[in-house]
């Protein structure tokens, strides 16, 4: 291919709508990992902008600027993508939170594996919830949701429009104060039987005080919330669902917010 047939406009259009796909591809949760190499993100990020291109060059004002501000531009492009990874990354952490406290009320406190995604250490039920929540993730088709809204975006929000200055900072704020009430709905049945079951042990020491209700407890609460989490299994996922079902709407929002 001849270079010099190529306009110097275009291929900046082309540049800018990599930089935004490539912002979403990397806000999606799965991709998001640290496991997933950067050539592989690279070159995802790249094949759908060859893609989506087509879709998306009307929307894209024609432009020839300074390398400087095209800079600035495409760093404006990407953080429009880490704003919206950071919306879907926090029903992750709200699952996680809820598997913390599940862990420390039956007594898993010190059952920490390494997450290779985060690289740090986390409760041994966090990373099991987590995982659960990647699989309906993937089952609900909740990355096509990445793709559909990166190409409606520059509808909403042309390049070089993005302002933060507006109501798009409360909004992350507002939806962010949700993570911990989240969290303990996807733990508050297994905290009720738990304290149900620490009731009833509370009673028993006290009518058969020869009984050791400390070494009691561990097999107990252990056996009893393993029972729970089987069994709210669904619960977990219609609570997954909902929530993956409203990003969508989330993250137009925030499109709206940032104009």
């Amino acid at each position: 291919m001849d270079l010099q047939l190529l306009p110097i406009e275009q291929f900046q259009t082309f540049l800018i709508c990599f930089g935004r796909i490539a912002g979403f591809v990397g806000a999606i949760p799965i991709i998001l990992s640290n496991q997933t190499p950067a050539r592989i993100k690279a070159g995802l990020a790249f094949m759908l902008s060859l893609v989506l291109y087509p879709i998306m060059a009307p929307s894209v004002v024609s432009l020839n600027i300074q390398p400087l501000s095209f800079l600035l531009l495409m760093i404006n492009e990407v953080l429009l993508g880490s704003m919206i990874g950071l919306i879907a990354r926090m029903v992750f952490t709200a699952v996680e939170y809820g598997g913390t406290i599940i862990g420390y009320q039956m007594g898993f406190a010190a059952a920490n594996v390494f997450d290779p995604s985060s690289e740090r250490q986390i409760e041994l039920i966090s990373q099991f919830q987590n995982i659960f929540a990647i699989l309906i993730f993937l089952a609900v088709d909740g990355h096509h949701i990445f793709l559909h809204v990166a190409a409606k975006s520059y509808e909403i929000l042309p390049p070089g429009a993005l302002n933060i200055s507006g109501e798009a900072i409360p909004y992350l704020m507002t939806l962010s104060s949700k993570i911990f009430s989240l969290g303990i709905q996807f733990s508050a049945p297994l905290l009720a039987i738990l304290l149900l079951s620490g009731l009833i042990l509370g009673i028993l020491a006290r009518v058969f005080p020869q009984l050791n209700v400390f070494l009691l407890s561990f097999p107990i609460n252990i056996g009893t919330a393993f029972t729970v989490i089987g069994l709210t299994l669904p619960l977990i996922t219609i609570l997954l669902r909902r929530e993956f079902d409203n990003l969508g709407e989330r993250f137009v929002a925030l499109l709206h917010f940032l104009q």
